[in-house]
């Protein structure tokens, strides 16, 4: 890795990838089991249908190793050129080692040191000012930054208030030094622990080991109070996307799009909301895939990289767990 000695970088994203699996859990699968119906979950979440990675031996490490292999394919680049893999996740194949060095094995990244980064729905945001710090640092000049997570994996698919929202997925973006002025304008970033309990997975970490009075418990399955989650959501993600558009003096005729994270529509429609935001700019898919936590604004690149052009206003917003969200303001710099 040779450094880049320019003193003033700017990071930008220059590809990206994606993978979600083919099969898939629909809101008429869930009125077989639960007390709900297709019409309430599509009027309360915007949802229809999540994907599901099914197979034995296949965790968060192959959604990641199949997003990276895409967008490495379709940009036809050397995977030896890599600096660095970082993986954003809350659905790690193992507590230890990483995830992220698996993946980077399995892609033939032999020049590039590996790490996870978990901050939940807010992971790829989080991702992104590390790796756009990276790079402005002249030290490193391609990172590969994967949101990825095999959410089904922490489910219990008999409680309505998880199973109906959670998808598999998994999103790739290279960042490396921009070669025009366009890239990662501004971010920002928060965290406050005091609504940790209210969206979380309680055992298998140092404070509540994976006992067998754990599993019984259901300690082991994401859980969550989605009163509270809802109404922290819509406030914090709305504030941090007023709070960047408005110290970087835009306005909303000039944004191109909003990516925000596709947790539930009626979240993303009140952040749009905030900064008087035309619907039609902001891009949604959660329709079919769910919240796949760290990889929903990474799949939104995926899925309408045909939409950016070079030079469009972009801004990211995210709320997850933690509590941690936050949100960007990105200049697209391709075609």
């Amino acid at each position: 890795m040779k450094a880049n000695s320019s003193k003033n970088i700017k990071a930008a994203i220059t590809a990206v990838g994606g993978f979600v699996p083919k099969d898939f859990i629909s809101n008429q699968d869930l009125e077989k089991v639960l007390d709900t119906t297709d019409d309430w979950i599509t009027a309360r979440t915007g949802i229809k249908k999540r994907r599901i990675l099914k197979g034995e031996g296949k965790g968060t490490s192959y959604l990641a190793i199949k997003a990276a292999e895409n967008l490495l394919k379709k940009n036809k680049i050397d995977p030896e050129s890599i600096d660095l893999v970082i993986v954003s996740t809350i659905t790690p194949d193992y507590r230890g080692p990483a995830t992220a060095a698996t993946v980077a094995s399995a892609i033939y990244a032999k020049n590039a040191y590996a790490f996870d980064l978990s901050a939940a729905c807010s992971g790829f945001l989080y991702g992104m000012s590390t790796a756009s710090s990276f790079i402005e640092s002249g030290r490193y000049n391609k990172i590969l930054l994967i949101g990825a997570d095999k959410m089904s994996s922490i489910v219990d698919y008999s409680r309505r208030e998880t199973s109906v929202l959670f998808g598999d997925g998994a999103g790739a973006v290279l960042v490396e030094p921009s070669e025009n002025k366009f890239g990662w304008e501004d971010e920002y970033l928060r965290s406050d622990g005091i609504g940790a309990e209210w969206l979380m997975v309680k055992a298998g970490g140092s404070m509540y080991p994976l006992t067998q009075e754990a599993l019984d418990s259901g300690w082991h399955y994401i859980t969550q109070d989605g009163k509270m989650v809802f109404k922290a959501a819509v406030s914090e993600m709305a504030n941090a996307t007023k709070e960047i558009v408005n110290r970087n003096n835009l306005n909303p005729k000039e944004i191109n799009f909003l990516l925000p994270h596709q947790a539930n529509k009626r979240i993303i429609d009140a952040a749009a909301e905030k900064i008087n935001l035309d619907k039609n700019k902001v891009l949604m898919n959660i329709r079919e895939y769910g919240n796949t936590t760290a990889a929903t604004i990474p799949l939104l690149m995926f899925d309408y990289e045909s939409k950016l052009s070079k030079g469009d206003k972009l801004i990211l917003t995210a709320f997850g767990a933690g509590l941690t969200w936050g949100a960007a303001y990105l200049t697209w710099a391709y075609d």
